[in-house]
């Protein structure tokens, strides 16, 4: 493919842009994409992504608390991009909420239970999803499949507190 400013080289750097919804693409030689600035592009890092989605949420001139465990401050982590440890969750959970809702759209795992992890895990695991599939059962008033989400639920909690 020929570079689309010159049309004399071979295109080497291929940009796509999307404004409101239409596509352009851009296919440039070497030399035209210095000249136009975008030899040096770098793509950026996912630090940077991270970080940009905290920085909005960042208070100014106020004293920064730091994590009791790692000793890292919101400032930081929205610098780095980056939670220091899982401490900083619970010590900054209010202002790391707007931005994991933005990332994830949700604040819950909403994940698998590894296979190695402990059976008093994956029970756990397994209630909360029964509890789940129960409130919409009974939202969407199927009361014969909520009375069988229950009857479960009744099950392993019974085998929980029996293991106990």
């Amino acid at each position: 493919m020929l570079c689309r400013n010159c049309g004399k080289r071979q295109a080497t750097t291929h940009i796509k842009k999307v404004i409101n919804g239409q596509a352009q693409e851009y296919h440039l030689c070497a030399q035209c994409a210095a000249q136009l600035g975008v030899a040096n592009f770098n793509p950026f890092e996912m630090s940077d992504l991270f970080g940009s989605l905290f920085t909005n949420q960042l208070p100014q001139n106020i004293p920064a608390e730091r994590c009791e465990t790692c000793g890292s401050s919101f400032a930081e982590i929205a610098k780095r991009g980056k939670v220091g440890c899982p401490d900083c969750y619970k010590k900054f959970y209010n202002q790391l909420l707007p931005s994991l809702r933005k990332m994830h759209g949700k604040t819950k795992h909403a994940g698998k239970v590894p296979a190695c992890a402990p059976e008093a895990a994956k029970t756990s695991y397994r209630l909360n999803e029964l509890k789940d599939q129960l409130q919409k059962a009974v939202s969407s008033e199927d009361y014969e499949q909520a009375a069988k989400l229950r009857d479960e639920i009744r099950q392993l909690e019974k085998e929980g507190n029996e293991n106990a």
